[in-house]
């Protein structure tokens, strides 16, 4: 504006004063230079809003180019190389769905049935200690009083089907198989996940996630009356969640043209003597001590509501009569036993203990049958990777690829002899 103002009052004053030949020139090339300069200085003032909101509606029109060919969140997750069976792959999430609902519910289930366990364990104990309490103040006193001794028969009674119905149900076991339950169903999650990250899911992987979810449901049941699962067998068996192992579809992870896909022939013979420990040592060893704890925990479950009985019967008849002092006796030595029974039993979690070493020793039966399942198969192409499935193994046992390998020397060395567990886990 000060530059248009310059140029007006030079123009007046070239006007005031007599005109010469260089005057005119110089007037006209102000004219011209003012002509030309001013014009500019408006275009570059104009232009640079315009190239901007050019820029702005370039990157509007990608953004809208982008959500218009953008298709459903499944496509997005996969690439075009990757998708496969749109119905297919809708199946897999609705699976996976459904799957992450039964996690929560466990994991909710099992922090309930751990509370269950703490508060009958606590509620019991203050029961029959307060009776052994009662008996002993009712004894204490030259003429038993016959309140104190109706209520504390009643309380022993009381505690008495209370720990019958608490044996029964095992809270400690029952929360150690819901832990277990969503556990094995988060993995059942990822192994889905997997599926979908790879590519070309087929309706073969939608039946075997279908198997697996009812295996689970039908392996770790959420109810309590009719299919619970027996808390105490007559022999230990590990634990079995998982379907009968099929044939895989071909599908070939090594595409250098090898036709044993990562299978060789020390390969299979490593995976033979491996499943042979996993057989002679880890299994028999959990179920070795699944028994003992079953053992322990039927001596315990029998001998806590037999002592509070006796309690019971005990507090029924104390009196300062030479037979009422033994049944005094009973009444306040039998409660203070059977609170430590109790303790032992509930407040150690023997029946959680028992359900862990059942499943341990079914964790490893299913990587024997895992390993099986890949050595009867004579097609190469059907088989899961050789590389692949050795490196899951030895993560699974804790174990160093190294590690596996030297244990697989040893075992095949010493043969029965070998004293090594296959997992350094558990």
């Amino acid at each position: 504006m000060a530059f248009i103002l310059q140029s007006t009052s030079f123009l007046n004053s070239c006007n005031s004063v007599p005109s010469t030949s260089s005057n005119c020139s110089t007037c006209r090339r102000g004219l011209i230079r003012a002509n030309i300069n001013i014009p500019n200085n408006q275009t570059f003032k104009i232009s640079l809003p315009r190239l901007q909101s050019r820029a702005r509606s370039v990157q509007e029109k990608e953004l809208i180019s982008v959500f218009s060919t953008s298709g459903s969140p499944i496509e997005k997750q996969l690439s075009p190389s990757r998708r496969g069976d749109p119905l297919v792959i809708e199946k897999l999430y609705a699976i996976k769905e459904v799957i992450a609902d039964r996690v929560e519910m466990h994991r909710n289930i099992g922090e309930q049935r751990s509370q269950w366990n703490s508060m009958l364990l606590t509620s019991i104990n203050g029961i029959t200690l307060a009776a052994a309490t009662m008996v002993g103040i009712s004894a204490s006193s030259g003429d038993p009083v016959l309140g104190l001794k109706m209520s504390s028969s009643l309380m022993y009674l009381a505690a008495t089907a209370m720990l019958v119905t608490m044996n029964q149900i095992q809270p400690s076991q029952l929360a150690e198989e819901q832990r277990n339950a969503a556990r094995l169903f988060q993995d059942l999650h990822n192994q889905i996940e997997t599926t979908l990250s790879i590519g070309h899911p087929s309706a073969i992987d939608v039946k075997e996630a279908m198997e697996k979810v009812l295996a689970l449901d039908k392996a770790y049941p959420l109810p309590l009356l009719g299919v619970m699962l027996e808390k105490f067998p007559s022999s230990v068996e590990p634990a079995v969640w998982w379907t009968q192992q099929r044939r895989r579809q071909p599908k070939r992870v090594d595409e250098s043209g090898n036709n044993w896909n990562g299978w060789t022939g020390k390969l299979e013979e490593e995976m033979k003597e491996i499943m042979g420990v996993l057989g002679r040592k880890d299994q028999e060893e959990y179920i070795r001590l699944g028994e003992k704890a079953l053992k322990l925990n039927k001596f315990l479950a029998i001998s806590g509501p037999l002592l509070t009985g006796l309690a019971a019967i005990g507090s029924a008849f104390a009196g300062p009569s030479p037979h009422g002092s033994w049944a005094t006796m009973l009444g306040i030595v039998g409660g203070a036993l059977a609170s430590v029974v109790n303790t032992v039993e509930h407040g150690g979690q023997v029946g959680m203990v028992f359900e862990m070493y059942r499943s341990n020793a079914g964790f490893f039966r299913y990587m024997q049958e895992a390993i099986e399942s890949n050595l009867t198969e004579t097609e190469m192409d059907r088989r899961e990777n050789g590389e692949v499935f050795e490196l899951k193994l030895a993560l699974k046992l804790g174990r160093s690829l190294s590690d596996l390998r030297n244990l697989a020397a040893s075992s095949s060395c010493k043969a029965e002899d070998v004293d090594e567990f296959g997992s350094k886990l558990f």
